[in-house]
């Protein structure tokens, strides 16, 4: 049987495990931490990720888990809008809305369908292979053999340093604020101040996911969740109100990935973070590691080829949406009132089609080639 070694129990390697199992892998997933497990807040899986989790087999129970969107857009501080999103029109066009769900149930989903995880096991090396097979030395002091390595171990990764040095991360000078509140709402949204922009989006329970992103050099040392409130106290209903529900916030700087020159090397494979890291813009990069796995379980063979497959399939669209999603959060964090005034008109002046249209060609491109995983063939070609 093919062994693979999964880098990294988060959302994206467990993913690549699930996948690879259903293909008739022998998977290890190998985990730094002493606890495998997410932290923080709401994540919103747009169609072409739930696509992916349904060749996963899960894509049913994570609908189940979640909520689904209600028609959005975005509006500025005041609560004026600037451009409608209509959630019937995302679900003709796409086969599915935007599902919101909490992150640490998204994981616990996966986990439970993953193969068992080898927790507090960090890599220390991995010898990448070629025609024979890759090694992987723990800090167990073990050398495992195998057929194919997933990195999957996120921005950071510590099994794609040596191969690609270039591939380091980059900072955006922005801060993410992420919290859950005791709040009841059917639709979410994004809304554009001057340097700040906050979104919403409803939780099964009654409950609202919030993030806001400030510029980094703003952001106090302590006392987050105060100054927050005070910062957006001015912000449209229900901001303030979702804000003083809350009871704590998690706080990190916004950073995505400088892109490695390819996506693989002898047997390591790239997969998720460690490959496209990207800023949340777009709501894209669970979704695109959910991809990712389902396309590597599809290429992947014992032998050692296929990765040139996988990496013609993803990479490309990945990279895309990485610098789409940078770009994004730039347009959305101008803070010059000139530019913010301009943004807010030509917003205003796009036609009622453009959303729609825009949206159909972000998330039709991996459309095709999706199938149910549960199919043990091809592994050892």
């Amino acid at each position: 049987m093919a062994r693979a070694v999964v880098v990294g129990a988060g959302l994206g390697g467990l993913a690549g495990a699930i996948a690879l199992a259903r293909r008739g892998w022998d998977v290890s997933v190998l985990e730094r931490r002493e606890r495998a497990g997410e932290v923080g807040a709401g994540i919103a899986l747009w169609p072409n990720g739930l696509r992916a989790l349904d060749a996963l087999g899960l894509g049913d129970a994570v609908r189940a888990a979640g909520t689904v969107e209600g028609d959005g857009g975005i509006r500025d501080h005041r609560g004026r809008w600037l451009a409608r999103t209509d959630a019937a029109a995302l679900r003709r066009h796409q086969g599915d809305g935007v599902v919101v769900v909490d992150r640490p149930v998204l994981h616990d989903l996966l986990r439970a369908a993953a193969p068992p995880i080898e927790t507090d096991t960090a890599v220390c090396s991995v010898d990448p292979g070629g025609p024979g097979p890759a090694v992987v030395h723990d800090v167990r002091g073990r050398a495992l053999t195998a057929d194919l390595v997933v990195a999957a171990d996120g921005l950071r990764s510590g099994v794609r340093v040596p191969f690609w040095p270039e591939a380091v991360p980059r900072p955006t000078g922005r801060t993410a604020f992420r919290l859950i509140a005791d709040h009841r709402r059917a639709a979410g949204g994004e809304t554009w101040g001057r340097g700040d922009y906050v979104g919403l989006a409803p939780l099964p329970g009654d409950r609202t996911y919030l993030y806001a992103v400030v510029p980094t050099a703003e952001v106090p040392p302590r006392d987050a969740l105060p100054w927050l409130r005070r910062r957006l106290a001015a912000w449209h209903d229900p901001i303030p109100a979702v804000l003083d529900a809350a009871a704590s916030v998690a706080v990190h700087e916004l950073a995505d990935l400088r892109p490695p020159s390819s996506w693989h090397h002898g047997r390591v494979a790239l997969l998720g973070d460690a490959a496209h890291a990207m800023t949340p813009n777009l709501g894209q990069g669970a979704g695109q590691a959910f991809l990712d796995a389902v396309v590597l379980a599809q290429e992947a063979r014992a032998d050692g080829s296929g990765l040139d497959r996988y990496e013609h399939r993803r990479a490309r669209t990945a990279r895309a949406l990485a610098r789409r999603s940078r770009r994004a959060g730039q347009v959305a964090g101008l803070r010059s009132p000139v530019a913010v005034a301009a943004r807010n008109a030509m917003l205003r002046a796009l036609p009622d089609t453009a959303a729609p249209a825009a949206l159909d060609r972000l998330l039709a491109a991996e459309r095709d080639g999706l199938v149910d995983l549960d199919v043990p063939t091809g592994v050892g070609r």
